[in-house]
C-alpha cells in the first residue's frame, strides 16, 4: 500500500509526459517511506470529458487519490500528501507552463475487512 491513482484532464497529456509524472509520484511516495515497495501501485487515468470553470482550454486538473491501509498517524499522512504533491507539481512546472492546473491530493483509508488482497509481487520480490 498505498494504491495511487493520478486522475487528470486530457489536455495535461498534450503538454506533459504522463509516464514521467507516474514515475515521479511513485518515487516520491517511496522516498517518504509510508509505503513498502511491494505494495505500492501508481497509475494514471485521463478524463476526456471535462469542463473547468468557464471552459478556458488552458485550464487543467490533476487529482491524486491515495488509498492506504488504516492506522497511520495524521502527521505521517499529511507529510506524505505534501511530499507527493510537491514532487508532482515540480514535475509539471519543470516541463511546461502552458496550462493553469488545479491540483488536489487526498487519502482514503481502506476498509480492510471488506478487501481481499493476493499480492504475488511481494513474494516475487522477496524470492529474488
Amino acid at each position: 500500500m498505498p494504491h495511487i491513482t493520478i486522475e487528470y484532464s486530457a489536455n495535461v497529456a498534450e503538454h506533459h509526459d504522463i509516464d514521467g509524472l507516474v514515475e515521479t509520484v511513485h518515487e516520491a511516495a517511496l522516498d517518504h517511506g509510508l509505503p513498502a515497495l511491494p505494495g505500492l501501485r501508481t497509475r494514471a487515468v485521463a478524463r476526456d470529458s471535462y469542463r473547468i470553470a468557464d471552459g478556458d482550454p488552458t485550464f487543467a486538473f490533476v487529482v491524486i487519490h491515495c488509498r492506504i491501509a488504516p492506522g497511520r498517524p495524521q502527521d505521517v499522512k499529511t507529510a506524505f500528501l505534501e511530499q507527493v504533491l510537491a514532487a508532482a507539481e515540480r514535475r509539471l512546472d519543470d516541463e511546461d507552463d502552458t496550462l493553469v492546473v488545479a491540483w488536489a491530493i487526498e487519502i482514503t483509508e481502506m476498509n480492510t475487512e471488506l478487501r481481499i488482497n493476493h499480492n504475488r509481487v511481494r513474494t516475487a520480490i522477496e524470492s529474488r
